[in-house]
């Protein structure tokens, strides 16, 4: 039934870069803290790394918990399910670092990114993973569901944001500076967008 891998690579890999969606799965130290559990998607945001590392680009919304909690402690689970072709579910456990607009490995992080426009979107930083333990598990009860498009409501709302408005925008949000548990979360003000 579940198998664990040494590396992100072959099949494995394959089903990774070809699903339309996959959940992120943080939370706090703290026993009685918020756990995060988030759905990211937008074709062209996630990149296989190398066999260990992967990284997907990490934009504009309402909250920025994962920020939080990978700040804190790095601890993150990514997850892909299989909505059509054979069951299979795929989890890398691993450790997680936000890389921020202002560090000097933001820009070649940003080349592996080259099938989305990160500027429609907002974008934060970008979220790196080293792979600690990768398994892949059935899909058995994982309903057929079809993929159909991206929705382009995030690239619209986004869209219109220079960095002086994004600023503005992150500092009206009550969870965005720093989490639902008050742990610090996205930096402010970002520093200037190069994209």
């Amino acid at each position: 039934m579940g198998k664990t891998y040494e590396r992100i690579d072959g099949r494995l890999r394959t089903f990774i870069e070809a699903q339309p969606l996959f959940f992120t799965a943080t939370a706090p130290l703290s026993g009685d803290g918020t756990v995060n559990l988030s759905p990211k998607g937008l074709t062209g945001s996630f990149a296989v790394l190398d066999e260990l590392t992967v990284a997907y680009l990490d934009f504009a919304g309402s909250n920025a918990e994962t920020i939080a909690h990978l700040r804190e402690n790095g601890r993150i689970t990514l997850m892909w399910c299989a909505f059509q072709g054979p069951p299979n579910i795929v989890r890398v456990h691993g450790h997680g670092e936000p890389v921020f607009r202002d560090d000097p490995r933001f820009e070649e992080l940003l080349t592996h990114f080259g099938g989305i426009d990160p500027a429609r979107h907002g974008l934060r930083a970008i979220i790196v993973v080293t792979a600690e333990l990768v398994r892949d598990t059935c899909g058995y009860a994982v309903p057929f569901m079809s993929y159909d498009e991206d929705r382009d409501l995030h690239g619209k709302r986004f869209a219109r944001e220079d960095d002086a408005s994004l600023n503005a925008y992150f500092t009206k949000k009550e969870h965005i500076a720093t989490s639902l548990d008050g742990l610090p979360g996205l930096p402010l003000p970002l520093p200037p967008s190069t994209v």
